[in-house]
């Protein structure tokens, strides 16, 4: 199948919008999912990761419910422009996607273990954790505005250049396209998943915060509004989180409970 051929079946193809309700609908069993398994696990920044396959299981779940929506207009497309070869490559496109998310997250577990070793205590909240915590946001508003942020986010905002400029066919094709378009992905967005681990991981109000930025610059069509919006939020939470933790609304702060739960470097919580 030439590059030319699925240009074509767009105009073709009849539209997918089962397959776009669908993905939405995974999305919001996977919210529902997410909230059940963290439910009372939130210990504010830096929350322990439990172990890796409890906590890669939750991070799929998490990425699906987060990401999905706003990847599924080019899950769609794929799947208008492979009308003619069935339904199964696009649940591989997105399979690939989600397993660049995946491999993601087993990265930013391997370096949360790292920096639990090698740092210890010093990452505590009433040490350096309130301090990392808000260079972490600082970084991230940081990074909405670089170049590098605006080349990833076009990619994610043209999904028919990107599907047209990466074209491979069959299963294989598909699976290496979603990949590539989660790399892309994960290149506009890590520094919106950053802040996540800074404010509470296992926090389903910081999540949602996080996933409509995400929504909004893929989808709204005011763009610099959005990036430029996403930046400032950012970078309004880490000087609270310095200056006045106390008047970030949801923010639990590592040892303010009565169980004392997260006081340790990365909240020390007893996890599966």
């Amino acid at each position: 199948m030439s590059v030319a051929a699925p240009a074509r079946a767009i105009g073709a193809a009849r539209s997918q919008p089962w397959l776009i309700a669908l993905l939405c609908g995974l999305a919001a069993a996977g919210w529902w999912s997410t909230g059940q398994r963290m439910s009372g696990m939130d210990a504010g920044p830096w929350t322990a990761l439990g172990t890796l396959g409890w906590f890669l299981g939750v991070w799929v779940v998490m990425m699906a419910a987060m990401m999905l929506p706003s990847v599924a207009p080019t899950v769609g497309l794929y799947a208008r422009m492979t009308a003619e070869r069935g339904r199964l490559l696009s649940w591989v496109f997105t399979a690939g996607y989600l397993l660049t998310w995946s491999a993601a997250g087993a990265l930013v577990f391997g370096i949360a273990r790292a920096g639990d070793l090698l740092a210890g205590d010093a990452l505590a909240w009433d040490r350096a954790g309130r301090w990392a915590a808000a260079v972490t946001l600082v970084v991230a508003a940081a990074y909405e505005v670089t170049p590098l942020k605006d080349v990833c986010l076009d990619r994610c905002r043209s999904p028919l250049g990107f599907l047209l400029g990466s074209w491979r066919d069959g299963f294989g094709g598909a699976l290496g396209m979603g990949v590539r378009h989660g790399a892309w992905c994960l290149g506009c967005c890590w520094a919106l998943m950053a802040p996540l681990f800074a404010l509470g991981v296992m926090s389903v109000v910081w999540m949602a915060l996080v996933a409509s930025l995400i929504a909004a610059e893929k989808l709204l069509p005011w763009r610099r509004a959005a990036t430029y919006g996403t930046a400032a939020v950012l970078l309004a939470l880490g000087v609270l989180i310095l200056v006045a933790p106390d008047a970030v609304p949801a923010l639990t702060i590592p040892g303010s409970d009565p169980m004392g739960a997260g006081s340790g470097s990365m909240g020390r919580m007893s996890m599966p």
